[in-house]
């Protein structure tokens, strides 16, 4: 997918326009940042509206995130037993003390 922001005014009213003229190349949108579909005609469309407005647009090629693919098994457990806690308020580094989950600091340190 292509991920397209607009900075400015302008290039947000563009592309608003494009959005709504082009709807079979959005895939989702966002205020001031849209996902199009990864098709010619959508990279047209991106390529044209930072033709018009120059650095008040970024355009960045995405993929979908596969959370088995791209996070190891400790992560998506850690995750879900955070989310499955008691105590609503306990922060991460706190439930993850002193057991098997990884701690924030580890986690912040290695990427993906």
């Amino acid at each position: 997918m292509l991920l397209v922001v607009a900075y400015s005014t302008a290039a947000r009213g563009t592309l608003r326009n494009i959005c709504r003229t082009h709807e079979e190349v959005v895939v989702r949108r966002f205020g001031r940042v849209a996902l199009l579909a990864e098709t010619e005609f959508a990279a047209f469309q991106a390529l044209r509206l930072r033709e018009k407005h120059g650095g008040d647009v970024q355009v960045e090629r995405t993929r979908p995130f596969n959370e088995y693919e791209a996070v190891g098994e400790s992560i998506r457990q850690a995750a879900a037993a955070y989310e499955d806690r008691e105590r609503p308020a306990l922060p991460y580094a706190t439930f993850a003390a002193g057991s098997d989950y990884p701690d924030p600091g580890s986690m912040r340190d290695t990427d993906l």
